[in-house]
């Protein structure tokens, strides 16, 4: 009987149209630092924040690119720090690029 009632037009259209509401209320209720991710995915109901994605997708590529240009170095115990390092330096250099940039 249940399962009859969920695939009603109107109990789907009141779901999606109730959904951010409750959302809303149930987070409401908390207090959490507004920049935290499980703040965001309260809100917005996304899961994966676009810049956060990105930067998955350009670490995996900076991984690739060590594999490929040093064999076996995933194995050594400074594999970590080194991909923490050229993350750093990317993300530095991308700073400094926006900051020359000459807004007006």
């Amino acid at each position: 009987m249940l399962d009859r009632l969920k695939n009603l037009k109107i109990v789907k259209k009141l779901n999606d149209s109730i959904s951010p509401k409750l959302r809303w209320l149930q987070f409401s209720k908390h207090t959490v630092n507004k920049s935290s991710p499980e703040y965001i995915r309260m809100i917005s109901g996304v899961d994966d924040i676009q810049t956060n994605s990105d930067e998955r997708r350009l670490e995996a590529m900076v991984r690739e690119q060590l594999k490929e240009e040093f064999p076996n170095i995933e194995n050594m115990k400074s594999y970590e720090l080194l991909v923490d390092a050229v993350m750093h330096n990317l993300k530095k250099k991308q700073l400094q690029a926006t900051d020359d940039l000459d807004i007006e």
